[in-house]
């Protein structure tokens, strides 16, 4: 059943966004003459939009190799083709790349010359999906601001291999072969920008240690958690998403007040093994508690300030900000108690 007080839901993923212009449906009405200035150079296996001339896309070609690289290109598009190799020979001429996408082909690390990488100075995103690489391939980048390697076989990451990377923001490791041990306590050194750290859909049981201090959204789905160390989010207090669905998180594994943090305004703990709602700021305003083995939700008990004091500050006091609630796939009975609604009272939509 689904209750809704006012519809509405906050959708904040937005991190070092990047935004290309549509060149393909312009094709067509090109001068032919304009088009002759670019094909000189442009690899035959691609295109090479002359509305777009930092652009170059040879994406779902059938490539096994990449082509020679025109020097003018900022922004590369290489995902979906057959490529094994990353060799220095294709960039020479491309030293001012900002962008690659490599996704989805067969990149293995002994297919990476060494150094290739790192020899492009100027690269910012550099999107490596859907490959067979077994750990984070290296030196890379000095300028990185995003690295996306989600969804190869990524079980070691070689020391030292982030420290370097004082730019990147996001780093997506997610469904990869990550043990506890691949984590150590000095694996995220150097990454003093990072805001952005999923290492969802790996084999870890344990929290990883040392998450670089101003992580805003943190992604461990997916793994098999069980605990929450105390005053784990003390190291991270500018974090402010959390996920942690489907992990193995009991009432046992939960602190008193672990997941009472002030930064903390989306928190996810879905498909767990939870019995009761633990204790939560007033700041939250997204908490996701579905399909754990909650029986019951006592208002006064969850509430995160003491309701007869929440009458006495009124609606612009100390009223706690959830907005959304999420309960069902628990054993709860509706209906909502009403001492919910009266300490959540900007609450829009509860899922029951």
């Amino acid at each position: 059943m689904i209750i809704k007080v006012y519809t509405s839901l906050l959708l904040l993923f937005f991190i070092n966004s990047v935004w290309t212009r549509t060149v393909r449906q312009v094709y067509d009405d090109l001068d032919p003459d304009h088009w002759s200035r670019y094909t000189s150079e442009c690899p035959q296996e691609c295109f090479c939009p002359p509305n777009f001339p930092n652009a170059l896309y040879c994406d779902n070609k059938g490539l096994k190799e990449i082509p020679p690289i025109p020097a003018r290109i900022w922004y590369l598009y290489l995902q979906n083709n057959q490529i094994e190799t990353l060799s220095e020979k294709p960039f020479v001429n491309a030293s001012h790349l900002r962008w690659i996408n490599l996704n989805r082909n067969k990149i293995t690390n002994s297919g990476i010359e060494s150094g290739v990488l790192s020899k492009m100075k100027r690269l910012l995103y550099l999107f490596l999906e859907d490959n067979e690489l077994e750990e984070v391939p290296a030196p890379l980048p000095v300028g990185l601001e995003q690295l996306r390697l989600a969804r190869n076989k990524i079980s070691r990451i070689p020391e030292g291999v982030f420290s370097h990377l004082e730019n990147l923001t996001m780093l997506d490791l997610h469904q990869n072969s990550l043990l506890d041990s691949a984590l150590q306590s000095d694996t995220f050194q150097g990454l003093n920008n990072l805001m952005q750290l999923n290492i969802a859909k790996n084999s870890l049981k344990k929290m990883p240690l040392s998450i670089p201090a101003n992580t805003l959204q943190l992604f461990l789905d997916n793994n098999s958690i069980e605990v929450i160390p105390e005053n784990y989010f003390s190291a991270i207090p500018k974090v402010t998403f959390l996920r942690l669905n489907y992990n193995k998180l009991s009432d046992e594994g939960i602190p008193s007040n672990g997941f009472n943090v002030s930064s903390i305004l989306d928190l996810q703990l879905s498909h767990n093994q939870l019995t009761k709602i633990p204790p939560i700021n007033a700041h939250l305003e997204h908490l996701h508690l579905d399909h754990n083995k909650i029986k019951s939700v006592n208002g006064t008990q969850i509430c995160p300030v003491s309701i007869a004091l929440e009458e006495d500050y009124g609606y612009y006091g100390n009223v706690p900000r959830l907005r959304y609630l999420r309960l069902d796939g628990n054993e709860i009975q509706p209906p909502i108690p009403l001492d919910i609604m009266i300490c959540f009272r900007l609450l829009q939509a509860v899922v029951i």
